[in-house]
């Protein structure tokens, strides 16, 4: 005989139940099967694959105690005392990069991102059967959001100490202490931090609660829960009012928390601003959040950015949604063709080249200064922004040089560069295999990196790393983290935009037509010229394949070759974005 209190819990836990997980479970394959081409149709085979693999890299970032379901069978129970110096239970959450930080500011970011592109592209989750692991990463990332806004106006925005944490290389079971915990709050707030949680609540209270925003999309993954959403939209809400009324007035985070700001330190809060009041808009069904987010864009001069949408600055993709819940709902006052005008002079400076940001040799979108420590991160947002505006663009001509060019960025991370190099772990031979991951290395000698061990001791399947410097080289070495680390909010775009291929694409993602060595031919010689090695800043170096086709040519050719290359290097002196380019 059930008693009404077992009931009660019963109809509680079927009301936040979430999609029941495969079985057996997705399992990444190895790496050979990305060299293979698959049978085509829809949905693609390899697009499905991949997006599988994105959401495993996720699963490999969990902190805390890990569920039954674990698929990533290397990982271990981790970081169970966090929170106990606050005397709160802050276990949990994910690991940010490749160390075992804690932050909340980018992976709030990260959340909006894959609710906000499960909303629009989420029919590509479930034709790729990927939909349950879908909601099991954004319930775990959710679930600690809550635990971290542990009152109405208190956010934890870091677990873990920055320096302690740098000093320490090694795996999952040895995590150093004290492992601090940092807060904002009423008198000492962080308005970017407090609003991005309540946009990441907010967005994804969408996505639970099935809010479509067009029929141009495909429309949201199917994880509906009426009840879940409910409990996402009342966090939004807290936060929002925490972010716009703290007592302590409004401020970038790192003012009141000076620890944060050496990993995630935020230059404004505008932009966080107007993204929850337009997510929250659209949740409460509301005009005048929406005309106090056109009101956050004009105060805050956000017209004015023109460069990237990233953790920090996410200004690009407002435009995008102004204009998608104009079109959506007229009566919320907002004039679509005046943010399609907006969101197309941003994306024209991209595409036809008047912006800030200019294409590497190779036809890798970069940014001087934002592009430097992850060349993959801008180029992924600009196409995963570029996709999701298509259905939108003013016409024919920009829907077809927009997508088109979204699609080039991906290719390039997808094995289409001069490296042959697909810039996903586990997705194919000429994949990265020095990742920089404390937990994946295997090793725990910080002054040997490098060689300690010489091979990585577990593949880190899905993880997007960093990228190539603004030469198109890149050097696989894993304590370069610029090019090698990976981070939650790397894989976002590339989810967005694998979900949307998983939709509508027959051919396979790029680096199915890479065969194995195609990467080692191209492997350049010398060292890396970014943050984490300045011996390779003299400019591209050859490879040693290259060198010898060089060293062979004869007479008269080779005097071609010489003085051509006399030219280019006039030319390229010349270049505005870089004199040693």
């Amino acid at each position: 005989m059930w008693t009404p209190f077992v009931l009660l819990l019963l109809a509680s836990w079927r009301a936040f139940a979430q999609v029941p997980l495969p079985e057996p479970p997705f399992l990444p394959q190895n790496a050979s099967a990305g060299a293979s081409p698959s049978t085509a149709g829809i949905p693609n085979s390899q697009w499905s694959s991949l997006l599988g693999n994105l959401l495993y890299f996720y699963e490999a970032q969990r902190s805390g105690k890990l569920p039954s379901t674990n698929r990533v069978k290397w990982r271990n129970d981790s970081a169970l005392t966090d929170g106990q110096d606050v005397k709160l239970d802050l276990t949990g959450g994910y690991y940010d990069a490749g160390n075992y930080l804690k932050c909340t500011f980018p992976l709030s970011f990260t959340v909006m991102s894959i609710c906000w592109g499960a909303t629009d592209f989420g029919k590509g989750y479930d034709l790729a059967n990927q939909t349950p692991y879908l909601d099991d990463m954004l319930r775990w990332s959710l679930n600690w959001l809550m635990k971290a806004h542990a009152a109405n106006n208190t956010l934890f925005v870091q677990v873990a100490n920055e320096e302690i944490d740098n000093a320490y290389w090694g795996g999952d079971r040895n995590i150093p202490l004290p492992r601090p915990s940092y807060q904002i709050n009423d008198t000492s707030p962080g308005t970017d931090a407090a609003a991005g949680a309540a946009a990441a609540f907010a967005a994804c209270s969408n996505l639970y609660n099935n809010r479509v925003f067009s029929n141009s999309y495909s429309g949201p993954a199917t994880l509906q829960n009426a009840t879940y959403a409910a409990t996402l939209l009342e966090h939004a809400e807290q936060l929002f009012t925490f972010a716009t009324s703290a007592s302590g007035g409004q401020k970038v985070y790192q003012r009141s928390v000076p620890e944060v700001g050496g990993a995630y330190a935020s230059s404004g809060y505008g932009d966080e601003l107007a993204l929850a009041a337009l997510f929250l808009s659209w949740a409460t069904n509301s005009s005048s959040l929406y005309q106090q987010a056109q009101g956050y864009w004009q105060q805050y001069s956000l017209g004015s950015y023109n460069g990237v949408f990233n953790w920090d600055t996410k200004t690009p993709g407002l435009p995008v949604l102004f204009a998608q819940i104009a079109q959506a709902n007229p009566s919320f006052g907002g004039n679509a063709s005046t943010w399609q005008t907006v969101a197309e002079k941003y994306f024209d400076g991209i595409v036809y080249g008047s912006g800030p940001g200019y294409q590497t040799h190779g036809g890798l979108l970069y940014y001087g200064g934002d592009s430097d420590d992850a060349s993959l991160n801008p180029s992924l947002n600009a196409a995963m922004l570029l996709t999701r505006y298509v259905p939108l663009a003013s016409t024919q001509s920009r829907r077809n040089d927009y997508l088109n060019y979204a699609k080039a960025q991906l290719n390039y991370a997808l094995g289409n560069n001069p490296m042959q190099a697909p810039y996903i772990v586990g997705a194919n031979p000429n994949s990265p295999q020095n990742p920089h991951s404390a937990m994946a290395s295997g090793g725990n000698n910080i002054s040997d990196i490098n060689t300690s061990p010489a091979q990585e001791a577990y593949i880190l399947y899905g993880a997007v790393v960093g990228g190539p410097d603004k030469y198109d080289r890149f050097f696989d070495i894993r304590a370069d983290w610029p090019e090698t680390e990976v981070a939650l909010d790397y894989n976002a775009p590339m989810l967005t935009l694998a979900a949307m291929h998983v939709l509508n694409d027959t051919a396979d993602p790029f680096y199915t037509s890479l065969k194995a060595g195609a990467y080692d031919s191209k492997k350049p010689q010398g060292m890396p010229c970014d943050s984490a090695y300045t011996e390779g800043c003299g400019g591209p170096q050859l490879s040693q394949g290259s060198k010898i086709v060089l060293g062979v040519i004869p007479g008269l050719t080779g005097v071609t070759i010489f003085s051509l290359f006399g030219w280019w290097a006039m030319i390229s002196f010349r270049r505005e974005h870089d004199l040693l380019y």
